[in-house]
């Protein structure tokens, strides 16, 4: 079953995606979140700025979940994968005490006609559901037959 996700993301990092430039989102969380081992290969991502509109879709190329994360591994996620996440060093240096994360290989990046929706909590990161979509699961349909341009793979 393919799931559906709302991402909320700071403007610069949006651009980032929507220009092709940042391949990988990565969340790296101090407690588990409800979208932890909830995100893989296939689901779809409504990309949404930060107190602004939905504007970009995505669908996920590969997922991988981390737990129990020290330091030292954070450093090496860091060293690995960094040029492909654009994450600045106060992010990396803010995100050494995270025990869970999540890095998301994007791929299909399209930005769509900006959708403003009522979301009135915190969360970054929201696991769509029947009761729970934002009124976004009207563009699903959209969403499975438009005709996406790939990205580039890994590089």
């Amino acid at each position: 079953m393919v799931n559906q996700h709302l991402v909320i993301l700071k403007q610069h990092y949006l651009d980032l995606i929507i220009d092709g430039q940042k391949k990988i989102e990565s969340r790296l969380t101090k407690t588990k979140r409800p979208f932890f081992g909830q995100v893989k290969a296939g689901d779809v991502l409504f990309l949404k700025q930060s107190s602004g509109p939905v504007c970009a879709k995505a669908k996920v190329k590969k997922a991988l979940h981390f737990d129990n994360l020290t330091p030292q591994q954070i450093q090496s996620l860091k060293v690995k994968y960094n040029h492909l996440i654009l994450g600045f060093d106060d992010y990396w240096q803010s995100r050494t005490d995270c025990k869970y994360g999540v890095l998301v290989w994007l791929k299909d990046v399209k930005q769509i006609k900006p959708l403003w929706i009522k979301k009135r909590d915190w969360r970054a990161w929201v696991v769509l559901t029947e009761k729970e979509n934002f009124e976004l699961f009207r563009y699903a349909v959209f969403v499975k037959t438009s005709k996406l341009t790939p990205n580039t793979e890994d590089r």
